[in-house]
């Protein structure tokens, strides 16, 4: 697995209409469906006088957890095209949410599906692409003796030191990509007496 994602670093919208059909697209990053849940509420709600309000989002650096909802549009012509242009720009960590609101025209399920795409696309174009990197979290534990041996290594590997305990024993809060973990691990091995524990992993 990668060790990086692409996401959006702040919310974006854009506005799309076809025959007098308007359509509200908002993309935000998340991490989490709790998050989902409360922006599509929040936006059901606001936006309670619109026809549909449709969305769809990808969570994970796996880019593995994902939902696409049409909300009463014919089955495939909402909620994928979403998704659809979730997967074409490579993102992960973000709800796109499309409101529509009817202008009288019928738009048929190829327009509809056009409209759709057409709306999501606009707000990842709006929105800010970054890349960003899967963490992992990792104690190290040793003598006081064994110091300068230890801060070498962090010093050459230069992984985010979180929090620091110096005492008779010691220990280190340790944050790094996830793809340096095993080198560190292995270099920390070489100081006799230093333990390493991987807590977590967060991204």
């Amino acid at each position: 697995m990668t060790d990086t994602y692409l996401s959006i670093a702040a919310p974006a919208e854009a506005e799309y209409s076809e025959k007098r059909s308007k359509f509200l697209a908002f993309a935000f990053p998340v991490k989490t469906t709790e998050e989902v849940k409360v922006l599509v509420d929040r936006y059901e709600k606001e936006y309670y006088d619109a026809r549909h309000v449709c969305y769809a989002y990808m969570l994970g650096a796996e880019r593995k957890l994902f939902r696409a909802v049409d909300n009463g549009e014919p089955s495939g012509t909402a909620g994928r095209p979403i998704l659809g242009q979730i997967n074409s720009a490579g993102l992960t960590d973000v709800l796109i949410i499309v409101v529509r609101y009817f202008g009288g025209i019928k738009l048929g399920t190829s327009g509809l599906t056009q409209a759709y795409k057409t709306a999501a696309a606009a707000a990842i174009e709006h929105a800010k692409v970054e890349e960003y990197t899967v963490d992992a979290l990792v104690n190290v534990s040793f003598e006081y003796t064994l110091m300068n041996s230890i801060m070498r290594i962090v010093k050459e590997e230069e992984p985010q030191v979180l929090g620091q305990s110096f005492d008779n024993n010691c220990i280190l809060h340790l944050k790094m990509r996830k793809g340096l973990v095993p080198k560190i691990l292995e270099r920390f091995a070489t100081v006799r007496g230093a333990t390493t524990e991987v807590l977590d992993e967060n991204y």
